[in-house]
């Protein structure tokens, strides 16, 4: 069974400071005063943003995501999902997105989760038997026959299939 890992969220932003007149200011660099708060000039660019982690309680407190919430995923979602909500408000901020680092792996043996494209499964060198087919995982056996058995596709002969 695929199992699917998800770490490393962040919120994409588009800045378009040619078209808004948009205040140095507006991206945080305050204190410059009004004689140094110049206009920001160019092409629009992008910045990633990391939100703050779940376990940061704020005043120095700190604890794991996983005792900050259950559903740790969601929560980072949610709160780029918010943020990025927010950040579309303002006039020089263009587009924006949600992203985060998906790894995909076997349930079963742990390694990294691949599966055969169509042309791969028509390739006799690729095939583990004549019942393969598109989308079969290549790491195990366990993992190809769990994939055959959801599809009703036989599973390996004993003697043979991966190791």
């Amino acid at each position: 069974m695929k199992v699917t890992d998800r770490d490393d969220w962040r919120v994409i932003i588009e800045i378009r400071p040619r078209y808004t007149h948009t205040r140095i200011s507006a991206l945080g660099f305050t204190g410059l005063g009004h004689d140094l708060d110049g206009d920001l000039m160019g092409e629009p660019f992008e910045l990633t943003i990391a939100p703050r982690r779940l376990g940061d309680l704020g005043g120095g407190i700190s604890v794991g995501d996983s005792l900050a919430s259950r559903d740790i995923d969601g929560a980072y979602k949610r709160r780029c999902e918010a943020m990025l909500a927010e950040l579309l408000l303002a006039p020089h901020v263009r587009s924006g997105r949600v992203t985060c680092t998906e790894t995909h792996t076997c349930s079963f043996c742990g390694c990294g989760w691949e599966v055969l494209t169509a042309e791969e499964a028509a390739d006799p060198a690729n095939r583990q038997d004549e019942h393969t087919v598109e989308g079969e995982p290549v790491c195990c056996e366990r993992g190809i026959n769990e994939f055959r058995a959801e599809r009703g596709i036989p599973a390996l002969a004993e003697t043979g299939g991966a190791a």
